[in-house]
């Protein structure tokens, strides 16, 4: 799976990878619906993590679409009420 994080580049992850990220987005959900600012920008700094220290980012030469297009580091809870929704992010 191709990630995208705005600003910052793609990231190629691997299925064990999507699979914690998954996780991760529903407590995410989760928290936004619950407006929960501290826990979502805890839970979403270790989705960022994740897909900068597991995954491999694509060079510039490499042209392909994103499957998933996060929001940048410093997203705002209220910015994330309009992503963080449903099945969040990350297909599951």
């Amino acid at each position: 799976m191709i990630v995208r994080i705005a600003g910052e580049g793609q990231f190629r992850i691997d299925e064990e990878c999507v699979a914690r990220l998954n996780e991760l987005d529903i407590e995410a959900v989760t928290a936004v619906e619950q407006g929960d600012e501290d826990k979502f920008h805890e839970i979403f700094a270790r989705m960022i993590d994740i897909v900068r220290s597991d995954g491999k980012p694509l060079g510039d030469d490499e042209l392909t679409g994103s499957d998933v297009i996060m929001p940048p580091a410093d997203t705002s809870i209220d910015e994330a009420r309009g992503e963080f929704t449903g099945e969040g992010l990350i297909p599951g």
